[in-house]
């Protein structure tokens, strides 16, 4: 879904030619594939959007896929990037990296002060390290290497399968499948207490192009040697309960919501602190409640092969 987004940003501009490949074709956890990609090609900057992710369910069944294939993912794109010259390079992580109990909202200092919430440690790990390995290279081989943490993304291509989605378009499913079975139940993981933020993924995309754009002088200006990213988001939060409504309403779904809570809650608020992008002039510009209606306009459009894809 990211990696889509930030393709579709770019194409807008003629200035960029792309050089792309799918999963099919470069398997990006295999180092010597990787290398001879970057052997092959004249690349002069780099977007690591690719990732193994999912929700808590995810996390929780795959912990060892989590963490080994994203530390494989990032560590043979940055070294293979640095071995041919590549001197800027975008690496994106996730709001996970902070502790659980950060302060609200998480600025980037908080990073590495607490313990991290243990229903996606794996994964949180393995993006820490991804911005320690860009940090390291830079610091070693004088290179450009930035990195960029967004909170919670969605939007259209979204992952809509209940086992390993994120928790809007997992409920965003749930509701709609249930107007169209006319159900009157819709069961939510945990209590509903929990507050997230959420950001539209074109608003990731752009938030990309914005870094990558920025002058030396100037993304370095307000990040440190070894504090170097910086959050991306919205500044604002819902807590899953409200959220559950408003999709509800969205959807017409008139019966009762439940929640269940002999389900994980996971990380009890995760908004972050977004003052440093504000101060270098770049802002979110889709609202929760407009990016909700467009993503589940884009699935409704997309359900005939989303449910025969997914079951």
């Amino acid at each position: 879904m990211v990696g889509s987004a930030i393709v579709r940003r770019l194409k807008q501009s003629n200035e960029t030619a792309l050089v792309l490949r799918t999963h099919d074709q470069l398997d990006l956890t295999d180092q010597s594939r990787v290398s001879a990609f970057f052997t092959a090609e004249s690349i002069d900057l780099v977007c690591i959007a690719a990732a193994r992710v999912g929700g808590i369910q995810a996390n929780d069944e795959y912990p060892a896929e989590f963490l080994y294939q994203n530390l494989l993912i990032e560590a043979n794109i940055i070294h293979a990037a640095w071995q041919a010259g590549v001197q800027r390079l975008l690496f994106l992580g996730s709001s996970c990296i902070y502790p659980r109990l950060a302060n609200q909202p998480m600025t980037e200092e908080a990073l590495l002060t607490g313990e991290l919430e243990m229903t996606n440690e794996p994964y949180a790990i393995a993006k820490i390290a991804g911005i320690k390995l860009c940090e390291s290279y830079n610091r070693q081989y004088g290179v450009d290497y930035r990195s960029v943490m967004p909170t919670n993304l969605y939007g259209p291509g979204d992952n809509f399968d209940l086992q390993s989605s994120h928790v809007l378009p997992a409920l965003l499913r749930k509701f709609y499948q249930a107007v169209l079975d006319d159900a009157d139940i819709v069961q939510v993981w945990g209590s509903g207490e929990p507050r997230r933020e959420f950001l539209h993924v074109d608003d990731m995309a752009a938030a990309c192009e914005f870094v990558m754009n920025l002058g030396s002088g100037r993304y370095w200006s307000v990040v440190q040697t070894r504090c170097s990213h910086l959050n991306v988001g919205t500044g604002k939060d819902v807590s899953i309960r409200e959220l559950a409504a408003m999709i509800a309403e969205l959807t017409g779904f008139g019966g009762r919501i439940e929640f269940d809570t002999s389900r994980p809650d996971g990380a009890p608020a995760k908004l972050l602190d977004v003052s440093r992008m504000s101060s270098l002039g770049w802002d979110a510009g889709t609202s929760l409640s407009d990016g909700l209606a467009e993503t589940y306009n884009w699935m409704r459009q997309h359900w005939d092969g989303i449910t025969a894809r997914l079951g």
